[in-house]
Parts: C-alpha cells; sequence; structure tokens
C-alpha cells in the first residue's frame, strides 16, 4: 500500500525519504512521475522537430504548394490558449486546497480541450471541402500529419484529465490529486507551446 500511498502524496513539501523507494533520497521536485512527464516530453520534442526540419526541407521543392491558412485555426489556438490559463488557475486551486476550484477547473479545461479538438477536426473538413485533399500535395500531407500528431497527444492528456477528474467529482481529497493536477497543466503549457510553433510554421511558410 506504500506504493500507492507514495502516488498521492505532495513530494513539493518535504525533501527527504521516501518511503515507497526503499529509503532512498529524494529531492524536492524529483519524484518519479515528474521525471517521467519530463523524459517524455523530451522525446516528443525532438519527434516533433525532426518533422519540422523534414518540414523545411521538403518545402523547398517545386511541387510544394502551399495550403490557404483557415480561419478557425485562429479560434482553435485561442481555445488552447484559454485551456492553459484555465489549468494553471486550477493547478493554483489545487495547491491552496480549494476543492470546488478545482472541480469546475478541470470540467472547464476539459471542454476547452474538447472544443480545440473539434474544431481541429472542423478544419480538416473545410480544407476538404475546399479539395485539399491529404494525398493531393505534400504541404497537404505534412499539414494533415503535423495536426493530426499533435491532436494525438491532446487526447493521450485527457486520459489522465478524465481520471483526476473523475477523482475529485468522486470526493477524492484534493491534495491526492494534486499531483496530477500539476502535471496536466506543465502538459497543456508544453501542448499550447508546441501548437504555437507549428501554427507559425503552417501558416507563414
Amino acid at each position: 500500500m506504500s506504493f500507492f500511498k507514495s502516488i498521492f502524496d505532495k513530494p513539493w513539501a518535504y525533501q527527504g525519504e521516501d518511503p515507497s523507494l526503499g529509503g532512498l533520497e529524494i529531492a524536492e521536485g524529483m519524484h518519479p512521475k515528474r521525471i517521467a512527464l519530463r523524459v517524455f516530453l523530451a522525446i516528443v520534442s525532438v519527434v516533433f522537430m525532426l518533422f519540422i526540419v523534414a518540414y523545411y526541407i521538403r518545402m523547398d521543392l517545386s511541387d510544394w504548394r502551399p495550403m490557404p491558412e483557415p480561419t478557425l485555426l485562429w479560434i482553435n489556438s485561442l481555445v488552447l490558449f484559454v485551456c492553459s490559463i484555465i489549468m494553471q488557475w486550477t493547478r493554483g486551486a489545487a495547491k491552496a486546497d480549494q476543492r470546488n476550484k478545482v472541480k469546475w477547473g478541470m470540467v472547464a479545461a476539459g471542454i476547452f480541450t474538447l472544443g480545440f479538438i473539434f474544431g481541429q477536426l472542423n478544419a480538416w473538413e473545410e480544407l476538404n471541402n475546399a479539395g485539399y485533399y491529404l494525398a493531393s500535395n505534400p504541404a497537404n500531407a505534412f499539414f494533415y500529419l503535423l495536426t493530426g500528431l499533435h491532436g494525438l497527444h491532446i487526447l493521450g492528456g485527457l486520459w489522465v484529465w478524465t481520471s483526476s477528474t473523475f477523482k475529485v467529482w468522486s470526493g477524492t481529497e484534493v491534495k491526492a490529486i494534486r499531483l496530477s493536477v500539476e502535471l496536466c497543466a506543465v502538459y497543456w503549457h508544453f501542448l499550447l507551446l508546441v501548437w504555437l510553433v507549428l501554427f507559425g510554421l503552417l501558416t507563414y511558410t
């Protein structure tokens, strides 16, 4: 049971031994989940950087025809930005042990996140209706690939969000999910940063 207890512990509140690690010393901020998220974000960053490099190399060839910029992408960017702000606000509420704010903050963040995903799907539909199909041009393929890959990472984040939201609404103490809320906020900030880079790449090149 000590292992499961450590998952919901407050590693930012102390330095010293973690009982679940057999008496090993851990520093503040070095909880295994934090380390795992950092490693994962580093891997994801490398993957997106490789795609961006490939994008720049491919766009220099003569058959590259840039896609138009759907207005909906600007709206989607704003939605994701607001979602990131809500996540940060919820993170602060979790640290202050404000249960109601955490409950509604998580719900609002989920709604805005789903809004972003549906907005991206609508952008895809808009482009398809205009004749910009996946296989029509390399620029089209990169657009769908990059936006789709980003969307998949958001869906992955929603899995953790769903678990944390269910727990806080089912009566779990805020301190038990504080770390999960914090990691969700960090992940959403990261996804916002990645999207801003992709958005600039896709709309201004």
